[in-house]
């Protein structure tokens, strides 16, 4: 009997070791897959702003929300045409430019190239156009961007990114306008576009703290007494400041690995100092534009009064020519 509560026990001791193995080995396959496929290295995440903000990228202000993380001002264009009729596709187009010389620092601190991303507000009806509906000429400029709306009752609203900004400091949206005869919430007229396009990382995370790819400031008045570097179980490097201030109390300030030191021990700093370099060559820009959503018989009822006019004059000038032939007739009786 004993020994078939012994046997049961080691059992049960067994599989509780095999089930706490498959939990581990689960556990680590899940975060090194989630690294391959989402990488923590140098990049623009557009996502970001759809999970904190999640109503509209948008502020009443007009300023798009990728502004309070890319704090650094950089340009961005967006071409529109000036006008399309409805039911077709056209593209849109975004310029990021930067200098892709240069080389920004990842979230290990070692320097890394830039990436891009991008959020593209279209009036309302508008949306990626379907596959189907892309000619192949398009389909060749549009490439392999993955495009994805912002929310599922948001297909005006489109982000794009990360992209290696290397190959995408021009991308094409392929878009498709609406219909106001299938659709009675859309009118013809005049409609905004926004544009909100990033390179290269934040300098502040959603969360509030700050990435290692900005300036960090002495928190404290006096005199840096220490600077030591610090590696923690994960092999994240880290610097310690520490400052001593006039009553003799010692403020530690932590800077990640990335930004480089520009002060020394010994040497005296104020509160706001900076402590390090300003690491970031990237930014955030955002442009409007504008687009008309024409109504086609309009445009025939123009082209007709234009040419209707074109003739008024044509027989306004024969009349005259007439006119003048009877006068000279008239002379010469």
């Amino acid at each position: 009997m004993r020994n078939a509560c012994s046997i049961a026990s080691l059992t049960r001791s067994a599989k509780a070791i095999v089930k706490t193995l498959l939990i581990a080995i689960a556990t680590v396959t899940f975060f090194f897959t989630s690294d391959l496929i989402l990488p923590q290295s140098a990049a623009a995440y557009p996502f970001w702003a759809q999970q904190t903000y999640p109503e509209t990228p948008r502020e009443p202000t007009g300023r798009i929300v990728c502004a309070n993380c890319h704090l650094a001002a950089k340009p961005a264009e967006v071409e529109v045409p000036q006008a399309v009729l409805p039911d077709t596709v056209f593209k849109a187009v975004v310029k990021i430019p930067y200098d892709t010389n240069v080389q920004q620092v990842g979230a290990d601190g070692s320097l890394v190239g830039l990436n891009v991303g991008a959020v593209l507000m279209l009036p309302d009806g508008f949306k990626i156009a379907p596959e189907d509906r892309i000619s192949e000429e398009l389909k060749e400029e549009v490439g392999d961007t993955y495009f994805q709306n912002y929310s599922e009752d948001k297909e005006n609203v489109v982000i794009v990114g990360p992209l290696p900004g290397e190959q995408y400091q021009e991308i094409v949206f392929p878009v498709l306008s609406p219909n106001p005869a299938t659709d009675k919430n859309i009118h013809f007229g005049k409609y905004a576009v926004h544009l909100g396009a990033n390179r290269g990382r934040g300098q502040v995370y959603p969360t509030g703290e700050k990435s290692n790819n900005s300036v960090y400031s002495a928190s404290a008045a006096g005199t840096i007494s220490k600077i030591a570097k610090d590696e923690d179980a994960d092999g994240n490097v880290k610097y310690t400041v520490n400052i001593k201030t006039e009553s003799g109390e010692v403020v530690a300030d932590t800077i990640p690995l990335g930004p480089e030191l520009i002060v020394s021990e010994g040497q005296a700093v104020n509160a706001g100092d900076a402590l390090t370099n300003n690491p970031n060559v990237g930014g955030f820009g955002q442009q409007d534009a504008e687009i008309v959503l024409q109504d086609a018989s309009r445009v025939g009822w123009m082209v007709a009064f234009v040419a209707l006019v074109m003739l008024a004059q044509v027989m306004l000038v024969l009349k005259k020519k007439q006119v003048e032939k009877v006068q000279a007739a008239e002379m010469n009786f």
